[in-house]
């Protein structure tokens, strides 16, 4: 009987410090259709070109994004933008006088992997309503734009050639044109920063601020190879289901914990009340020798629960397998099953059964380290699992039965 209360007592201590035990939760999504949202965004567009003055440049801009937030910290998205870019062109090289106003409608694409800084310095907070990330990535800009110049010249008098006659040879303005008026692709890249104002837990407002490089777009109307342009938008996101975001498993789920936590208590209490009364008999018994024999029971199934992928025991796992042990090494002539299990909602089917069978084995081989006999063991892997205890990330679990 006392054997059985240190028992208990232990067990129900181990369950406490893992349900008090603070540690730093990590976020993901659990399905690939949870946290895709959708935004759009209405501003202008700046560029920055030697042809031109900066004021001169500045035209509407549209963008339509489509994304997904992987954690509360990484996310990624494809843009779509654009509208018209407007320079004051001239020939540097013609030497020209008169400067006229050039525009160009174009389409933009921008694959941006974000960062919510906010999230990565402060840590993840359901419900937060102001959010600050920064993003990069490559983008294309498709422009159909005027290519090559065809150049013509025109003879000056002023030189004196070999023969004696005076003439120069310049480019004409008068007879050279553009030509080849193509479809262009300009690979370039961009960096920006967003502040983003959670409304409720599916809608929220963003501004932002971008700064891009690319070729030119104008081509041969830019005396520069590249341009720069600075976007300034405002806009909406909408997140299909609201955030979801679960933990990544450093913490067991709490309701477990808990109905762990009340099975010992019960079990405690009916052992101290065992004992009060088994103390109450001998008080009152006769003192007749007699060999009392009373058999051990063994403590029901057991649960030592993985983090995701992993087949690694942590310490409170360790804790309640060096308990059983006390248990299985009392009670030599019993057998025991050691089934492990995957989250099915997670990897491949023959990714699981690999799992399960790796922390079967690992429960196994830390039992046979406690003094356990081999002959007492079953080893089995019963790979992906739903809904074995009503949560995809309590299935990374290996029962001792």
């Amino acid at each position: 009987m006392k054997s059985k209360l240190v028992i208990l007592s232990l067990l129900l201590s181990g369950a406490v410090a893992v349900a008090n035990a603070q540690t730093k939760e990590k976020y993901y999504s659990e399905s690939w259709k949870d946290n895709i949202f959708i935004s759009v965004g209405v501003g202008a567009q700046a560029g920055a070109n030697p042809d031109t003055k900066f004021g001169k440049t500045v035209t509407p801009l549209i963008n339509l994004s489509v994304g997904k937030y992987i954690s509360p910290i990484w996310g990624v998205r494809g843009q779509i933008y654009g509208w018209q870019s407007k320079q004051e062109t001239a020939y540097p090289f013609l030497d020209l006088d008169n400067r006229t106003e050039r525009k160009e409608n174009y389409v933009g694409l921008n694959a941006d992997a974000m960062l919510n800084l906010t999230n990565l310095i402060c840590g993840y907070k359901p419900g937060r309503v102001f959010e600050l990330s920064v993003f990069a990535g490559p983008s294309v800009n498709i422009v159909k734009n005027y290519g090559d110049l065809q150049l013509g010249y025109k003879t000056d008098d002023g030189v004196v050639g070999a023969d004696g006659t005076k003439y120069t040879t310049t480019i004409d303005p008068a007879t050279t044109k553009p030509v080849n008026h193509e479809l262009r692709w300009l690979v370039g890249a961009s960096v920006g920063l967003g502040a983003k104002f959670n409304v409720n837990e599916k809608w929220a407002i963003d501004l932002e601020a971008r700064g891009q490089v690319t070729p030119s777009i104008l081509g041969a109307y830019s005396s520069a190879n590249t341009d720069g342009y600075i976007h300034l938008t405002a806009g909406a996101t909408y997140t299909f289901g609201g955030k979801k975001f679960v933990p990544c498993g450093s913490r067991v789920d709490q309701d477990a914990i808990n109905n762990e936590v009340n099975k010992y208590r019960s079990e405690l209490a009916q052992a101290q009340a065992d004992l009060a009364n088994a103390k109450n008999a001998l008080a009152n018994a006769k003192p007749v020798t007699k060999e009392v024999v009373k058999e051990i029971e063994v403590a029901g199934p057991r649960a030592i629960f993985f983090k995701i992928g992993s087949a690694r025991i942590d310490d409170y796992g360790l804790v309640n397998i060096q308990l059983a042990a006390k248990i299985l090494k009392a009670n030599p002539d019993k057998k025991y099953k050691v089934a492990g299990y995957a989250d099915k909602a997670t990897g491949s089917a023959s990714w699981n059964q690999k799992l399960s069978e790796k922390r079967a084995q690992a429960v196994y081989d830390a039992l046979i380290k406690e003094g356990v006999s081999k002959d007492q063991l079953e080893l089995v892997g019963f790979g992906g699992t739903a809904n074995m205890f009503g949560k995809n990330y309590l299935n990374r679990v290996v029962i001792l039965e």
